[in-house]
C-alpha cells in the first residue's frame, strides 16, 4: 500500500427536500439499474487538465446552459415504492454549490502530481449521496508537470455511458483554432456493397455473411452462458476476488503519441482499437511475466526467461456503443426531442479474449487482436448481452442480468475530440476518463485528444500494487511495435 498525500475526502452534501415533487419521472432503464448493483455500483470520473488556471465562478455561470439544461444532471434517483421500490427519475432543484467543490490548496505541495493522483483516488472511497443529482465537479487550482489546472467531474454511470458523456462534454467546448466552431469526433465509415455489380456471386456472398454472423453470435451467446455459470479467467495476479467492486480504486494514465497509433493502424490495414488491444495484450504478457518470475525466483525462473504458464484464460469485458454516429451539437440543441443524442447506458458489452504470451515477432499481437476484432464485428453479441440484461432484469432481478465478475478486466475505448479545443474559455491540455465500481481489478480506458492518446488505468491496490509499471509497459508495448513496423519496412519512418 503506498503512502496517501492527502486524507480520504469525504463528501458530505445537505439533504435535498423532495417531497414537493409530485411530478411521475420515467424509470431507469435496466442497464442503468445494473450500475446500482452492490457488486458493481460504477461512478464515471473524468479529469480533465486544462493549460490554464480555472475560474470557478465562469464555470459555474456556463453549466447552468449547459449540463444543468439536461433532466439527468437535475433529477433525483428515488425509489418508488409503489411499483416494488423501482427507481425512478424525479426532478428537483440544483443548488450548484453542492455539486461544485472549490479546493484550497497549499502551493507549497511536495508534489503536485502525485497531490491529484490521491485526489483522484480518494474520491473512489466515497459515494455520492442519493438524495441530491448523482454528478459533483472539483476544481483544483495546481500546476503540475503537465497542466495549470485540474477539474475532476464524477458521474454516476446510471446517468450516461462514456460516449454520451463525451459528446455532452464536446457541445460545452469549442475549437481552438476557431473559437465559434464545434471540434470533431473521428468517423469510422462502413462500406456500402456495390448494388450496381449484383448477381448471383453477390448475393451468394450475402448470404454466406450473413450466415456467419449468425453463427459467431450463437457460439458467443453460449459462450456467455457458459461463462455466467462457471468459465472463469485463470487466477492470475491481475485477477481480482469476488466483491473487488468495492474496493478503493488507483488511478494513473500516461500519455502516447496517437501518430504512433495511427502509423501500426495503417502498416497493418487495422483499427485503432486493434492496435490498443494488441498493445494491451503485449502489456499485460510482459507484466505478468514479470510477476511469474518473481515468483520463481530463486528456483528456475527469472525476468528474463518465458515465465508464464501455459493456457492463461483472460478475458475483457469490452463496451461497445449502440448508437449511430452522435455528432456534435450545442448543449441547448441536445434538448430538444428531435435529436438523435440521448444520455443513458446504450452500450452492450463482448467477451474479448487477450494472447497473453511472450511473442518474438511483435506484430503477432496485432494480427491476433486484428482477427478476433474482425470475428466479433461479425457478431450481434453486443446487442444481445444489451437486450439479455434487460429480459433477466424484467423476469429474473439482477443476478442473472449483473456484469459478469469470471473476466479479469474491463477495457473500452472512446474517441475524442480530433483537434485542440476549449471548455468554458479554459483550454483542455487532455481528457482522462474512467470508472470504479467495477467487478474487475484492472479496467483500461483508452481516449484520444488531438495528437494523443491517453491510457488510464483503474486498479485495486491490492492486485496490482504498481500501475505505473503497467502504463511502462504499456508505452514500450507500442514502442516496440512501432519499431517493427519501421524496421520492416510496412510504412516510411516518419521524418
Amino acid at each position: 500500500m503506498r503512502k496517501q498525500a492527502t486524507d480520504p475526502i469525504q463528501i458530505t452534501k445537505d439533504v435535498e427536500n423532495i417531497t414537493g415533487s409530485t411530478e411521475e419521472e420515467q424509470p431507469l432503464s435496466p442497464m442503468a439499474r445494473m450500475f446500482h448493483e452492490s457488486d458493481s455500483n460504477v461512478y464515471i470520473i473524468v479529469i480533465i487538465c486544462f493549460k490554464t488556471q480555472i475560474n470557478p465562478e465562469v464555470i459555474k455561470a456556463n453549466l447552468v446552459h449547459t449540463l444543468l439544461t439536461h433532466p439527468r444532471f437535475y433529477s433525483l434517483q428515488v425509489a418508488d415504492e409503489k411499483n416494488g421500490g423501482a427507481i425512478k427519475w424525479v426532478r428537483t432543484k440544483v443548488d450548484l454549490d453542492n455539486h461544485v467543490k472549490v479546493r484550497t490548496l497549499n502551493h507549497n505541495v511536495d508534489s503536485p502530481d502525485m497531490y491529484v493522483e490521491d485526489y483522484v483516488s480518494n474520491l473512489s472511497k466515497t459515494k455520492i449521496s442519493m438524495s441530491m443529482p448523482m454528478w459533483d465537479l472539483h476544481l483544483l487550482n495546481i500546476k503540475t508537470s503537465d497542466a495549470e489546472s485540474v477539474a475532476v467531474l464524477r458521474v454516476h454511470h446510471s446517468i450516461g455511458d462514456g460516449t454520451s458523456l463525451m459528446s455532452l462534454f464536446m457541445s460545452c467546448t469549442r475549437k481552438v483554432s476557431d473559437p465559434e466552431a464545434l471540434p470533431t469526433l473521428p468517423i469510422t465509415k462502413k462500406e456500402k456493397p456495390d448494388s450496381s455489380s449484383g448477381g448471383f456471386f453477390q448475393n451468394f456472398n450475402k448470404v454466406f455473411l450473413l450466415l456467419v454472423m449468425y453463427w459467431n453470435t450463437l457460439v458467443d451467446v453460449v459462450m456467455f452462458f457458459v461463462t455466467i455459470f462457471f468459465l472463469e479467467d485463470t487466477k492470475t495476479p491481475l485477477k481480482g476476488p469476488v466483491g473487488v467492486g468495492s474496493t478503493p480504486r488507483w488511478i494513473v494514465h500516461r500519455t502516447v503519441s496517437l501518430d504512433d497509433v495511427k502509423l501500426v493502424k495503417n502498416a497493418m490495414k487495422a483499427t485503432i482499437n486493434d492496435v490498443m488491444v494488441a498493445v494491451t495484450q503485449a502489456a499485460l504478457s510482459r507484466y505478468l511475466n514479470r510477476k511469474y518470475g518473481k515468483n520463481k525466483k530463486g528456483r528456475r525462473g527469472t525476468e528474463g526467461n518465458n515465465n508464464l504458464p501455459k493456457n492463461i484464460r483472460l478475458r475483457a469485458t469490452c463496451f461497445v456503443n449502440l448508437r449511430p454516429y452522435l455528432g456534435n451539437q450545442d448543449a441547448s440543441d441536445m434538448m430538444e426531442s428531435s435529436s438523435k443524442v440521448k444520455l443513458g447506458n446504450m452500450i452492450g458489452y463482448v467477451l474479448f479474449p487477450f494472447t497473453i504470451a511472450l511473442r518474438e515477432d511483435p506484430l503477432e499481437y496485432v494480427r491476433s487482436a486484428k482477427a478476433t476484432g474482425k470475428r466479433k464485428k461479425a457478431s450481434l453479441e453486443a446487442k444481445c448481452t444489451y437486450f439479455m440484461a434487460k429480459f433477466f432484469l424484467k423476469f429474473f432481478g439482477t443476478k442473472l442480468a449483473s456484469f459478469p465478475t469470471q473476466t479479469t478486466l474491463w477495457f473500452s475505448n472512446v474517441p475524442g475530440p480530433q483537434e485542440e479545443v476549449t471548455c468554458f474559455g479554459h483550454q483542455v491540455a487532455y481528457i482522462a476518463p474512467t470508472c470504479y465500481g467495477q467487478p474487475n481489478a484492472l479496467m483500461i480506458h483508452v481516449v484520444s485528444y488531438a495528437n494523443k492518446m491517453k491510457i488510464i488505468l483503474s486498479v485495486d491496490e491490492e492486485r496490482v500494487p504498481d500501475p505505473h509499471q503497467l502504463c511502462d509497459d504499456l508505452e514500450e508495448s507500442l514502442k516496440l511495435i512501432k519499431d517493427v513496423v519501421i524496421e520492416k519496412g510496412l510504412v516510411k519512418c516518419p521524418v
